[in-house]
């Protein structure tokens, strides 16, 4: 009963505090699809579900970590994948402040980089599904191509965004552990992102 009791107070004053910046924050990166509070709730049931909760202070970090992922996870289980929603996940970082900021824009403009190098017909189909979100029907039909082979080329293009945003991550985590000295939990946690996207 006294755990009880000592986590109920744990999860008032550690992270209860930053639930309207946790809100502030998904309002702005939430896809119209996905229900603000119910996102909400849900960060703060996982949040107080967690068993080894002793350990945790940093309650705002500790609740944009637990969004991050299920903003991941939705977007992986729902095959969403934009220039907005993988840009502004950096956000949901501990680091909230104007570099953070700073560095998701420089995300959106290196994946932006990313897709424009993709073959031509995978480029067409990506955009149009995912910045566009045009039906596989209404793409095929607009390419003159097959369902199937709208598919493919999508298929293709979102292998080669996410091996190439992973690429970029392991190079940036590389330099961040040299730059700043960073250990290598630091340094596997901010390698998280990818591997979790993965589609």
């Amino acid at each position: 009963m006294d755990r009880v009791r000592a986590k109920l107070e744990w999860f008032k004053t550690t992270l209860l505090p930053h639930e309207a910046a946790l809100r502030g924050r998904l309002r702005r990166i939430l896809p119209p699809t996905q229900e603000l509070e119910d996102t909400v709730a849900e960060v703060l049931a996982r949040a107080y579900a967690t068993e080894n909760w002793e350990p945790v202070t940093a309650g705002r970090a500790y609740l944009f970590t637990i969004a991050r992922n299920l903003v991941i996870d939705n977007a992986r289980r729902n095959k969403i994948v934009s220039f907005e929603t993988i840009a502004d996940l950096e956000l949901l970082q501990s680091d909230t402040g104007l570099e953070g900021q700073l560095h998701a824009r420089d995300a959106l403009r290196q994946v932006e980089i990313i897709v424009e190098a993709l073959p031509i017909q995978c480029r067409r189909v990506f955009v149009l599904r995912r910045i566009h979100e045009k039906s596989m029907g209404e793409i095929a039909e607009e390419m003159g191509l097959s369902v199937s082979t709208v598919e493919k080329h999508l298929a293709k293009a979102i292998a080669m965004v996410m091996r190439a945003w992973s690429q970029r991550e392991e190079m940036e985590s590389e330099r961040a552990g040299v730059g700043r000295g960073k250990s290598a939990g630091d340094r596997a946690g901010s390698r998280q992102v990818p591997c979790s996207a993965s589609i």
